[in-house]
C-alpha cells in the first residue's frame, strides 16, 4: 500500500492510490506487481506532496505534470526501463480513476513511454547450462539440484519456482502445474533427471509437512532472494560468468528449445507468455548466434 496516504497532506490522492492497490489485490495481481506499483505510486505521491504542502486533487493533473515527474526521474539518473515502469504504474492508476468516474480522462495516456534500447539477452550454451546443473547435483544439497533442474529443465520464472507445491506434480505423467503471472496456470513437462532429483530431495525433506516444495532450513517456503543467492553461488564457483541469475536459465531453456527445432508457439505455451512477440526475442538470439558462426566460418564473411 501507499504508506501515510491517510495523512492530511496526502489526502484524496493517497486514498485513491490505496483503493487502486486494493482492487489490484482483489483481482489477483501478483505480490511482485503490487510491491512495484505501491513503490512507484508512493514516489509519485511524494513528488507532488513535499513536506508542508498538500497533494493535488486527482482531477487536477494533466499530462504536463506527469512529464515533469518523468523529468525529475531522469535528473536523478533513473534508467529508461525504470522510468517506463513507473509511468506504467501511473498510467494504470489514472486509468482506474477514469473508469471509476473520479476523473474525466486519463492524462497519462498522452505521455509517451520512453523508447527502450533493444538488447538481446546473453545466453548460456547448452554445455554451460548442463555443467551448472551437474555441479548443483555434485556439490550442493538435494534441494539445489532440484532448483537448477526446474529452472533450466522447465523454464520457470523464479517466482513460479518458489510457488510450486508438492501437490502440483503429476508424478506418473511427469507434468508440473505452474502458476504464472496474473495467477494463470499452465502445465509443463519435466524430464527423467528432474524426476530423479525430485525423488531424492523429497526423501531428504520427508520430516516436513509443508505444502511448499522448496524449503529453507527452518522448514519455511524458500524465497526468490534465496534462490537468486543459490544460483549466484554456483555461477561464481562453476561458471565463467558470475552475473548469471535465475532468469538466465529460463533464457537458456527457451533458446535451446528453439535451436533444436521446437515450434515457437509451443515455446510460448511452455514459458507462459501472453504474447507471441515476447517469445520471438529468442528467435533474434538464435539469429545472432547464427551470424556469429557465419562470420567466423564462412570465407566470404
Amino acid at each position: 500500500m501507499v504508506r501515510n496516504s491517510n495523512s492530511p497532506a496526502r489526502g484524496e490522492l493517497g486514498r485513491q492510490m490505496d483503493r487502486f492497490l486494493s482492487c489490484l489485490a482483489l483481482a489477483n495481481a501478483s505480490p511482485h506487481t503490487l510491491r512495484n506499483y505501491g513503490s512507484d505510486l508512493k514516489q509519485f505521491l511524494d513528488y507532488f506532496s513535499p513536506p508542508g504542502q498538500p497533494a493535488p486533487a486527482p482531477d487536477s493533473f494533466d499530462h504536463v505534470q506527469i512529464r515533469e515527474f518523468l523529468g525529475a526521474l531522469y535528473s536523478r539518473n533513473n534508467a529508461k526501463r525504470s522510468v517506463a515502469r513507473k509511468l506504467a504504474a501511473v498510467r494504470a492508476f489514472f486509468r482506474f480513476l477514469a473508469k471509476e468516474g473520479i476523473i474525466g480522462a486519463n492524462p497519462a495516456r498522452l505521455v509517451a513511454t520512453p523508447k527502450l534500447p533493444k538488447t538481446l539477452p546473453s545466453v548460456l550454451t547448452a554445455e554451460q547450462a548442463n555443467n551448472l546443473v551437474d555441479a548443483a547435483g555434485r556439490e550442493g544439497i538435494a534441494r539445489d539440484r532440484v532448483i537448477f533442474e526446474l529452472l533450466y529443465g522447465c523454464g520457470l520464472r523464479v517466482a513460479e519456482l518458489v510457488g510450486v507445491d508438492v501437490q502440483d506434480f503429476d508424478w506418473g505423467a511427469r507434468w508440473l502445474r505452474v502458476r504464472g503471472k496474473g495467477r494463470k496456470e499452465r502445465q509443463v513437462p519435466y524430464g527423467a533427471k528432474a524426476a530423479e532429483a525430485l525423488e531424492r530431495y523429497l526423501q531428504a525433506r520427508a520430516g516436513y509437512d509443508s505444502p511448499a516444495l522448496l524449503l529453507n532450513r527452518r522448514g519455511g517456503r524458500l524465497t526468490t532472494r534465496s534462490v537468486a543467492r543459490i544460483v549466484k553461488r554456483f555461477a561464481v564457483l562453476f561458471s565463467a560468468d558470475p552475473s548469471l541469475h535465475p532468469h538466465s536459465l529460463r533464457h537458456a531453456y527457451a533458446t535451446h528449445l528453439l535451436s533444436d527445432g521446437a515450434d515457437l508457439r509451443a515455446i510460448q505455451e511452455l514459458l507462459g507468455h501472453a504474447s507471441l512477440s515476447t517469445t520471438q526475442k529468442y528467435t533474434m538470439v538464435s539469429l545472432k548466434d547464427l551470424m556469429e558462426v557465419y562470420d567466423r566460418a564462412h570465407p566470404k564473411a
